[in-house]
């Protein structure tokens, strides 16, 4: 309650201070909507972002188009064959409201399809958010920036797997 009360205070201070009511207030408008960071680009145009999940690391590359992603040189239908698959990769897409209007360049490496999927939705996520900074507060309350830590458990001396015992035997 007591912070309402001060930016009132502080748009009335405003106010007073530039004589003119409207252009005052577009001027606190324009501060606090003003992205934190700045938009970066290669030489290209594009903006670049690495995306990683399991053992799986993506290069990506976000540059306005037509909605082409294209994985190791293939287009996404035929590299992420599973529906399900394709589906995670244009999430952060769908949650910008951005469908079809950015071309995708990925390249990635290690672990498998389910790893490299989110690999890409990942650098697509911190991509999006280099290219347009206003959209990194959408895409950060989605979850798609942080990098999902969990990966597969080593195997232990003594075990069969990570966690499951040799079978015992009675006799």
């Amino acid at each position: 309650m007591a912070d309402e009360t001060n930016t009132v205070s502080d748009l009335a201070d405003l106010k007073d201070i530039a004589g003119d009511a409207p252009a005052a207030d577009a001027a606190v408008i324009a501060t606090n909507t003003a992205p934190l960071r700045e938009q970066e680009l290669d030489k290209q145009g594009r903006a670049y972002a690495t995306g990683r999940r399991k053992d799986a690391v993506a290069r990506v590359w976000v540059k306005p188009g037509t909605g082409k992603i294209t994985v190791n040189g293939r287009d996404q239908d035929v590299y992420f064959a599973r529906p399900t698959l394709r589906l995670i990769i244009n999430q952060p897409f769908g949650i910008t409201d951005r469908a079809g209007q950015y071309d995708v360049i990925a390249t990635v490496k290690g672990g498998g399809l389910s790893g490299q999927a989110g690999a890409v939705k990942h650098g697509i996520a911190q991509a999006l958010s280099k290219y347009e900074p206003a959209l990194r507060s959408t895409v950060k309350a989605a979850g798609f920036l942080t990098r999902d830590s969990r990966v597969v458990e080593r195997k232990k001396y003594g075990r069969a797997k990570a966690r499951r015992s040799f079978q015992f035997s009675k006799r």
